[in-house]
This record gives C-alpha cells, structure tokens and sequence, in this order.
C-alpha cells in the first residue's frame, strides 16, 4: 500500500490567519484540501511556563514529499507564532478515489 498521504495539523492564533494559511496551501497545490475548526483551547508550555490559549486548529490533507520541502516553509512563511505546531500523521487507508484526489489536487514533485 502507498502510504504516501498525510494529515498535518497545524494551529493557528485566529481564523484569518488560518484562512490565509488554508487558502495558500491549496492555491499552491501543496494540500488538496484544508479544514479550519474553531474553538480549540491549547494548553500548552513555552518558554518554561503553562500557557492556554483560545486557537485554530487546521487539518490539511497533502503528500508527504511536500512536506519538509514545499509544506513547511510556505507555513512558517506565512506564520505569526515563532515555532508553530506543523505535524503530520500517516493516512494508514482510506477510500480510494479519495486517496487519488489526494495525488491529483497536489504538485508533483
């Protein structure tokens, strides 16, 4: 089986920000489909305290070849919080035609 196909999540301080990081990942074919989900409370340390903060949370569908070359800068580009969460999750299966979109909404690398 081709295990090419990953989920990345990725969060995101307000819903414009997701917005615009959702909508360039697929104007550039580097996800063939991005979901914005309001409403995620992080709770979270950084720089050596607990945090919790109201976020985005976004959930892309891509190919995992895009991802450390293409993927990830494009996010950090575009990005306000200084290490953004950016990780991936295998896609173990699923139905095939949605697999093949998957390849066919996204660049080839």
């Amino acid at each position: 089986m081709d295990n090419n196909r990953i989920i990345v999540l990725i969060t995101a301080p307000d819903y414009e920000t997701a917005r615009q990081i959702a909508s360039r990942l697929v104007e550039q074919q580097l996800a063939a489909c991005a979901n914005i989900l309001p409403g995620v409370q992080s709770i979270f340390r950084w720089q050596g305290e607990v945090q919790t903060e109201s976020e985005i949370l976004l959930v892309i569908k891509t190919r995992r070849e895009l991802l450390h070359t293409r993927l990830i800068p494009e996010v950090k580009a575009l990005h306000p919080y200084q290490t953004p969460e950016i990780i991936a999750l295998p896609v173990v299966d699923g139905a095939s035609d949605y697999l093949e979109w998957i390849d066919q909404s996204t660049l080839a690398e």
